[in-house]
């Protein structure tokens, strides 16, 4: 869970998972409208690193590897704001498309 405050007093606190499946990359989000690539297996993801981008941003290493989003103040801002309409879309998704959350086993 990363729980983060801005200067207006808002915290918000957003699971690993969140945002992974969410993950502001070309890899998750394509290149374009109606590219974005359902992210699946993703329920017991970590995020093993935090990197600053210069002032505006930050960069994680998640545990499955995955390091290419940049998310900026004002991303993780509007997700905290959005984060239960985000996370309902996403279960749909996942269910409309028979996947799951749980990490598929070797």
């Amino acid at each position: 869970m990363l729980e983060i405050s801005f200067a207006d007093g808002k915290t918000f606190r957003l699971s690993c998972e969140f945002l992974r499946v969410y993950s502001p990359s070309a890899e998750v989000r394509g290149h374009g409208p109606g590219q974005e690539v359902l992210q699946v297996g993703k329920k017991e993801v970590e995020i093993n690193r935090i990197e600053p981008v210069g002032s505006y941003a930050i960069q994680f290493t998640f545990s499955d590897g995955h390091d290419t989003g940049i998310y900026s103040w004002d991303l993780l801002y509007d997700y905290g704001l959005r984060q239960e309409e985000m996370w309902q879309h996403y279960l749909k998704r996942m269910a409309e498309a028979g996947a799951s959350r749980e990490p598929q086993k070797p």
